[in-house]
Protein backbone atom coordinates (compact mmCIF):
# COMPACT_ATOMS: atom_id res chain seq x y z
CA UNK A 1 0.00 0.00 0.00
CA UNK A 2 1.31 3.44 -0.92
CA UNK A 3 1.85 5.47 2.27
CA UNK A 4 0.10 8.79 2.65
CA UNK A 5 3.03 10.36 4.54
CA UNK A 6 6.76 9.74 4.21
CA UNK A 7 8.87 11.05 7.11
CA UNK A 8 12.60 11.49 6.47
CA UNK A 9 15.21 11.73 9.21
CA UNK A 10 18.87 12.20 8.29
CA UNK A 11 21.40 11.02 10.88
CA UNK A 12 25.12 11.69 11.31
CA UNK A 13 26.65 10.44 14.57
CA UNK A 14 23.33 10.68 16.41
CA UNK A 15 23.84 7.92 18.98
CA UNK A 16 23.11 10.29 21.89
CA UNK A 17 19.74 11.35 20.49
CA UNK A 18 18.94 7.74 19.64
CA UNK A 19 19.73 6.67 23.20
CA UNK A 20 17.39 9.41 24.42
CA UNK A 21 14.56 7.84 22.41
CA UNK A 22 14.05 10.54 19.78
CA UNK A 23 12.95 8.05 17.12
CA UNK A 24 10.56 6.37 19.54
CA UNK A 25 8.76 9.71 19.84
CA UNK A 26 8.43 9.89 16.05
CA UNK A 27 7.21 6.30 15.76
CA UNK A 28 4.72 6.72 18.61
CA UNK A 29 3.19 9.76 16.93
CA UNK A 30 2.91 8.00 13.57
CA UNK A 31 1.37 4.85 15.05
CA UNK A 32 -1.55 6.88 16.38
CA UNK A 33 -2.43 8.49 13.02
CA UNK A 34 -5.32 7.40 10.84
CA UNK A 35 -3.29 7.73 7.63
CA UNK A 36 -0.69 5.29 6.33
CA UNK A 37 2.98 6.23 6.61
CA UNK A 38 6.60 5.23 6.21
CA UNK A 39 9.67 6.33 8.15
CA UNK A 40 12.88 6.71 6.12
CA UNK A 41 16.07 6.84 8.18
CA UNK A 42 19.10 8.03 6.25
CA UNK A 43 22.48 7.23 7.77
CA UNK A 44 25.01 9.81 6.61
CA UNK A 45 28.18 7.73 6.94
CA UNK A 46 28.14 7.83 10.75
CA UNK A 47 31.31 6.74 12.54
CA UNK A 48 29.64 5.83 15.86
CA UNK A 49 26.86 3.33 16.59
CA UNK A 50 24.18 5.26 14.70
CA UNK A 51 23.85 2.81 11.78
CA UNK A 52 23.56 -0.20 14.07
CA UNK A 53 20.90 1.55 16.13
CA UNK A 54 18.96 2.63 13.03
CA UNK A 55 19.00 -0.93 11.68
CA UNK A 56 17.83 -2.30 15.03
CA UNK A 57 15.06 0.29 15.17
CA UNK A 58 13.87 -0.53 11.64
CA UNK A 59 13.77 -4.26 12.46
CA UNK A 60 11.46 -3.67 15.40
CA UNK A 61 9.29 -0.97 13.82
CA UNK A 62 7.17 -1.85 10.77
CA UNK A 63 7.03 0.68 7.95
CA UNK A 64 10.55 1.90 8.77
CA UNK A 65 13.59 1.48 6.53
CA UNK A 66 17.21 2.57 6.47
CA UNK A 67 19.18 4.15 3.63
CA UNK A 68 22.90 3.81 4.30
CA UNK A 69 24.84 6.56 2.53
CA UNK A 70 28.53 7.41 2.67
CA UNK A 71 29.14 10.69 4.48
CA UNK A 72 27.83 13.40 2.14
CA UNK A 73 26.13 15.81 4.56
CA UNK A 74 22.59 16.37 5.80
CA UNK A 75 21.41 17.99 2.56
CA UNK A 76 22.40 14.93 0.51
CA UNK A 77 20.73 12.70 3.07
CA UNK A 78 17.43 14.56 2.79
CA UNK A 79 17.62 14.59 -1.00
CA UNK A 80 18.22 10.83 -1.19
CA UNK A 81 15.42 10.20 1.29
CA UNK A 82 12.98 12.43 -0.60
CA UNK A 83 13.76 10.76 -3.92
CA UNK A 84 13.20 7.34 -2.35
CA UNK A 85 9.97 8.38 -0.59
CA UNK A 86 6.68 6.86 -1.75
CA UNK A 87 4.24 9.04 0.15
CA UNK A 88 1.71 11.52 -1.16
CA UNK A 89 3.14 13.94 1.39
CA UNK A 90 6.81 14.13 2.38
CA UNK A 91 8.07 15.62 5.64
CA UNK A 92 11.62 15.99 6.85
CA UNK A 93 12.40 16.50 10.50
CA UNK A 94 15.52 16.61 12.69
CA UNK A 95 16.70 13.67 14.75
CA UNK A 96 16.86 15.77 17.94
CA UNK A 97 13.16 16.63 17.56
CA UNK A 98 13.78 20.29 18.38
CA UNK A 99 10.45 20.74 16.60
CA UNK A 100 8.30 17.80 17.77
CA UNK A 101 6.82 15.57 15.09
CA UNK A 102 3.37 16.34 16.56
CA UNK A 103 3.62 19.82 15.01
CA UNK A 104 2.71 18.11 11.73
CA UNK A 105 -0.88 18.36 12.97
CA UNK A 106 -0.67 22.06 12.06
CA UNK A 107 0.65 21.29 8.59
CA UNK A 108 -1.88 18.72 7.46
CA UNK A 109 -4.92 21.03 6.99
CA UNK A 110 -2.84 23.40 4.85
CA UNK A 111 -1.44 20.60 2.69
CA UNK A 112 -4.91 19.16 2.21
CA UNK A 113 -6.39 22.55 1.29
CA UNK A 114 -4.00 23.55 -1.48
CA UNK A 115 -0.56 24.39 -0.11
CA UNK A 116 2.24 22.60 -1.94
CA UNK A 117 4.90 23.32 0.67
CA UNK A 118 4.48 24.04 4.38
CA UNK A 119 7.40 25.14 6.54
CA UNK A 120 7.85 25.59 10.27
CA UNK A 121 8.69 29.01 11.71
CA UNK A 122 10.50 29.35 15.04
CA UNK A 123 9.27 32.77 16.09
CA UNK A 124 11.83 34.46 18.35
CA UNK A 125 13.87 31.26 18.83
CA UNK A 126 13.32 31.11 22.62
CA UNK A 127 16.35 30.09 24.72
CA UNK A 128 18.68 30.21 21.73
CA UNK A 129 22.04 31.96 22.29
CA UNK A 130 22.34 35.56 21.13
CA UNK A 131 24.73 34.70 18.29
CA UNK A 132 22.16 32.32 16.81
CA UNK A 133 19.52 35.05 16.90
CA UNK A 134 21.92 37.48 15.25
CA UNK A 135 22.65 34.95 12.51
CA UNK A 136 18.94 34.40 11.97
CA UNK A 137 18.17 38.13 11.79
CA UNK A 138 21.03 38.74 9.35
CA UNK A 139 19.87 35.84 7.23
CA UNK A 140 16.38 37.31 6.94
CA UNK A 141 17.71 40.67 5.74
CA UNK A 142 20.16 39.19 3.23
CA UNK A 143 17.66 36.61 2.01
CA UNK A 144 15.14 39.32 1.18
CA UNK A 145 17.75 41.55 -0.47
CA UNK A 146 19.41 38.85 -2.56
CA UNK A 147 16.60 36.42 -3.34
CA UNK A 148 13.39 38.32 -2.59
CA UNK A 149 12.23 35.28 -0.64
CA UNK A 150 9.42 36.44 1.69
CA UNK A 151 9.57 33.90 4.53
CA UNK A 152 10.30 34.52 8.20
CA UNK A 153 12.29 31.36 8.90
CA UNK A 154 13.88 29.46 6.04
CA UNK A 155 16.17 27.38 8.26
CA UNK A 156 13.77 25.43 10.46
CA UNK A 157 14.42 21.73 9.89
CA UNK A 158 10.74 20.88 9.69
CA UNK A 159 9.30 21.11 6.17
CA UNK A 160 6.63 19.24 4.23
CA UNK A 161 5.85 18.92 0.52
CA UNK A 162 3.18 17.32 -1.57
CA UNK A 163 4.50 14.65 -3.91
CA UNK A 164 4.45 16.80 -7.05
CA UNK A 165 6.45 19.60 -5.45
CA UNK A 166 8.91 17.21 -3.80
CA UNK A 167 9.63 15.28 -7.00
CA UNK A 168 10.31 18.41 -9.03
CA UNK A 169 12.32 20.25 -6.38
CA UNK A 170 14.45 17.37 -5.15
CA UNK A 171 15.15 16.10 -8.68
CA UNK A 172 16.61 19.52 -9.54
CA UNK A 173 18.46 19.65 -6.21
CA UNK A 174 20.03 16.27 -6.95
CA UNK A 175 21.21 17.54 -10.33
CA UNK A 176 22.63 20.74 -8.87
CA UNK A 177 24.18 18.89 -5.93
CA UNK A 178 25.38 15.53 -7.30
CA UNK A 179 26.31 13.06 -4.53
CA UNK A 180 29.82 13.73 -3.24
CA UNK A 181 31.62 12.11 -0.33
CA UNK A 182 32.98 14.63 2.22
CA UNK A 183 34.96 14.46 5.45
CA UNK A 184 34.05 15.92 8.83
CA UNK A 185 30.81 17.71 9.76
CA UNK A 186 28.98 18.92 6.65
CA UNK A 187 26.38 21.62 7.19
CA UNK A 188 24.93 23.42 4.19
CA UNK A 189 23.04 26.51 5.40
CA UNK A 190 22.06 27.35 1.82
CA UNK A 191 20.14 24.10 1.37
CA UNK A 192 16.83 25.17 2.93
CA UNK A 193 16.91 28.55 1.20
CA UNK A 194 17.53 26.87 -2.13
CA UNK A 195 14.62 24.48 -1.60
CA UNK A 196 12.24 27.36 -0.95
CA UNK A 197 13.63 29.51 -3.73
CA UNK A 198 13.12 26.63 -6.16
CA UNK A 199 9.60 26.04 -4.86
CA UNK A 200 8.69 29.68 -5.41
CA UNK A 201 10.40 29.77 -8.81
CA UNK A 202 8.41 26.71 -9.91
CA UNK A 203 5.15 28.35 -8.84
CA UNK A 204 4.32 26.23 -5.81
CA UNK A 205 2.22 27.65 -2.99
CA UNK A 206 4.29 28.00 0.20
CA UNK A 207 2.71 28.39 3.64
CA UNK A 208 4.54 29.14 6.87
CA UNK A 209 3.31 28.00 10.28
CA UNK A 210 4.59 28.91 13.72
CA UNK A 211 5.81 25.75 15.44
CA UNK A 212 6.96 24.76 18.87
CA UNK A 213 10.75 24.63 19.06
CA UNK A 214 13.34 24.15 21.75
CA UNK A 215 16.98 25.08 21.43
CA UNK A 216 19.41 22.16 21.12
CA UNK A 217 23.14 22.66 21.61
CA UNK A 218 25.26 21.68 18.63
CA UNK A 219 29.02 21.32 18.33
CA UNK A 220 28.66 21.91 14.61
CA UNK A 221 27.82 25.62 14.88
CA UNK A 222 30.41 28.38 14.40
CA UNK A 223 29.31 32.02 14.23
CA UNK A 224 31.92 33.26 11.73
CA UNK A 225 31.94 30.16 9.54
CA UNK A 226 28.15 29.93 9.48
CA UNK A 227 27.75 33.63 8.68
CA UNK A 228 30.14 33.34 5.75
CA UNK A 229 28.58 30.07 4.60
CA UNK A 230 25.09 31.57 4.81
CA UNK A 231 26.00 34.55 2.64
CA UNK A 232 27.87 32.33 0.20
CA UNK A 233 24.84 30.06 -0.05
CA UNK A 234 22.52 32.97 -0.87
CA UNK A 235 24.86 34.31 -3.55
CA UNK A 236 25.29 30.82 -5.02
CA UNK A 237 21.53 30.35 -5.34
CA UNK A 238 21.25 33.74 -7.03
CA UNK A 239 24.09 32.91 -9.42
CA UNK A 240 22.55 29.54 -10.33
CA UNK A 241 19.24 31.22 -11.04
CA UNK A 242 20.85 33.86 -13.28
CA UNK A 243 22.80 31.19 -15.17
CA UNK A 244 19.69 29.00 -15.64
CA UNK A 245 21.06 26.09 -13.62
CA UNK A 246 17.60 25.25 -12.29
CA UNK A 247 16.12 23.32 -15.19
Amino acid sequence: MTPYLSVIVSAYNEEDNLHRGSLELVADYLKHQKFTWELILVNDGSTDTTLAQLNQFAKSHPHSRVINNPHMGKAAGIISGALAAKGELILFTDMDQATPISEFDKFLPLLESGSDIVIGSRSGRPNAPLFRKILAFGNIILRNLILRLPVKDSQCGFKAFNRNAAQKIFTIMNQVHPPKVVSGPAVNPGFDVELLYLGRKLGFKISEVRVSWRHQESRRVSFIKDAIAGLTGLLTVRYRSLTHAYK
